[in-house]
């Protein structure tokens, strides 16, 4: 007899394991481990989902209209060339099932979002690693790694959990070279906490296999809702509309993020606070002998001498009421993934900091 068995690659997947949110018998927790927006969503997001909620009873847009006209008015893109998610991640998704399976590859740099092979091995596909220079991605060590196989490049810019982020220059020759045969995707989750950057949305406009994604979990607070979107060519858009649910987006998730993504000045203010307060929080960890890289996003990567210096210094942090991300998984065992947080929270982390033993300050 036939047993029942999952398709090849299924169970190659690693469980994912989200950010700490609890600590025991701890009543003042302070999360900073899933890279939240620290002072919530919009105002006008949140009565929007409250008005959104008397609604219930009724079946929401199938074509999501009226967000993608918000999308397109806020960053002057075309709604013909969006498609709504469950956060970005379904977009991401998408992508793998729709031009990725059996004998293809998707190439990913080695401390890339650890969604990336799990799409892959969802829909078949190999997934391939490019090594980092300095724990940042390395163009040319990408493209060497590109095969015929070859069909989708994931990238995140600014990256999770380095918060490192390459140049136009080098994004503009890394789209130019990518083979026509595979879409290169950038991922742009943390674009937002940089002013002035699109994304790649230019690049998206010049070339006809390059993708973007985007995600409202971060900046704008509202990971609960899960909303993301995408931006491509409109031959991309239709193919992966013919996979999307007709009903993926819930009326109240539509409605919180149209609101969220016409209130702009939030947005804004909390990119002001958080590059502020990042500043704070590297400095001052820089002064008590604990480096990071200069991060482009709502995080920084600090890094202690070891793996079981990370440990400890995570289990000092508990001990504080304090939660952040071990990063082993990502291939940084010796690293803390710490969330920028408000005033007071940076105060906490470096005043808690300050007291781990072999500080320097």
């Amino acid at each position: 007899m036939t047993r029942i068995s999952p398709q090849p690659g299924i169970m190659d997947i690693e469980l994912y394991q989200g950010g700490a949110s609890h600590l025991a018998g701890v009543t003042d927790v302070l999360k900073l481990s899933s890279n939240e927006n620290p002072f919530g969503p919009s105002p006008a997001a949140v009565q929007a989902v409250s008005e959104a909620a008397a609604k219930l009873h009724r079946y929401p847009s199938t074509d999501h209209a009226a967000l993608r006209a918000a999308i397109g008015a806020v960053h002057d893109l075309d709604p013909d060339r969006l498609i709504i998610g469950v956060g970005s991640d379904e977009v991401l998704t998408w992508l793998a099932l729709a031009y990725a399976g059996p004998g293809d590859e998707v190439l990913y740099p080695e401390h890339g979002f650890s969604l990336y092979p799990i799409v892959a091995r969802a829909a078949g596909a190999t997934p391939v690693t490019a090594p980092e220079t300095a724990r940042r991605v390395d163009v040319d060590a990408i493209l060497a790694r590109v095969t015929p196989a070859t069909r989708l490049i994931y990238l995140a810019n600014p990256a999770n959990p380095t918060g490192t982020m390459i140049g136009a220059d080098e994004m503009t020759r890394l789209a130019a070279a990518v083979p026509e045969s595979c879409i290169l995707v950038l991922d742009g989750a943390y674009a937002e906490f940089v002013d002035g950057y699109d994304g790649g949305a230019a690049l998206v406009d010049r070339h006809p296999n390059v993708v973007m994604t985007r995600t409202l979990s971060k900046i704008y607070g509202l990971g609960g809702l899960r909303v993301g979107w995408g931006y491509a060519p409109r031959a991309i858009i239709d193919v992966l509309n013919r996979i999307r649910g007709p009903f993926n987006m819930s009326n109240v998730a539509l409605a919180g993020a149209e609101a969220a993504i016409r209130d702009q000045e939030f947005v804004r203010t909390c990119r002001i606070a958080n590059a502020e307060q990042r500043a704070r929080l590297a400095g001052g960890l820089a002064q008590l002998g604990i480096p990071s890289d200069e991060s482009h996003a709502n995080f920084v990567l600090a890094r202690f001498a070891d793996a079981d210096r990370a440990r400890a210094a995570d289990a000092h942090l508990k001990a504080h009421g304090i939660l952040v991300r071990l990063v082993a998984g990502y291939g940084f065992p010796e690293a803390l993934r710490i969330t920028v947080g408000r005033p007071q929270d940076v105060t906490r982390v470096l005043d808690a900091m300050a007291t781990f033993p072999g500080a320097t300050a």
